[in-house]
């Protein structure tokens, strides 16, 4: 049986997290109170920072497990991670353990976090994975999107992955929906489909968030 990454981890990840996103930006978290506040759920994050993750993991009002590319399991980040509840997934193939772990999350009512464009980028979800899809329709959970707006880069700086130390990132969680169409259906159309409903809540759930916080 595969073992379900630690709820209590996670517990301890969020204030971890919390504390260090704090001390070093200055997050505004609007719309928090529409994560559902118990059964399952799936928070839908766009990517365009490192600190992203952490971010979402620190300031969400529930312990979140992250679905994390194997590569950042590294050195002693791999143990931490693991300890606090993340879900290491192997990208170049089809990672049994990380989807029947991350599936086990849902069906035990946890929260699933999920960049569903794959890797780092423009972070306007522009190209959605699958995954997502696939989550949500097997799970029946509800997606929460989730904007992560940073500084716009400077020119020069050498860090670039991250936003400047001690400025504004917004987190914005938007409403729940649900991916699927009613039926249950998990063909390879279904999800097809269910993809698609789920780039435009997000793309929307984006440029709403933009308007709002003015990024």
């Amino acid at each position: 049986m595969t073992e379900l990454p630690s709820v209590r981890g996670a517990e301890v990840g969020r204030r971890i997290g919390v504390g260090l996103m704090y001390g070093l930006w200055r997050p505004r978290v609007l719309g928090a109170w529409k994560v559902p506040a118990d059964g399952p759920a799936i928070l839908a994050v766009n990517h365009s920072h490192n600190i992203d993750g952490p971010m979402v993991m620190g300031v969400a009002p529930r312990p979140t497990h992250f679905l994390i590319k194997k590569e950042a399991f590294i050195g002693p980040l791999d143990p931490f991670l693991t300890r606090i509840g993340q879900l290491k997934v192997d990208r170049a193939t089809t990672d049994r353990t990380a989807i029947t772990r991350a599936l086990g999350v849902l069906e035990h009512g946890g929260v699933l976090g999920i960049f569903p464009e794959g890797t780092r980028g423009e972070g306007d979800f522009a190209s959605l994975r699958a995954g997502l899809a696939y989550f949500a329709v097997r799970s029946g959970a509800p997606i929460v999107p989730v904007a992560v707006l940073g500084s716009s880069e400077r020119p020069g700086r050498l860090v670039k992955a991250l936003p400047p130390l001690r400025s504004r990132v917004d987190v914005v969680f938007g409403d729940p929906f649900e991916a699927g169409d009613g039926s249950g259906r998990r063909t390879r159309t279904a999800l097809d489909e269910a993809t698609e409903r789920i780039q435009k809540q997000l793309t929307e759930h984006l440029e709403n968030a933009r308007r709002l916080t003015g990024r």
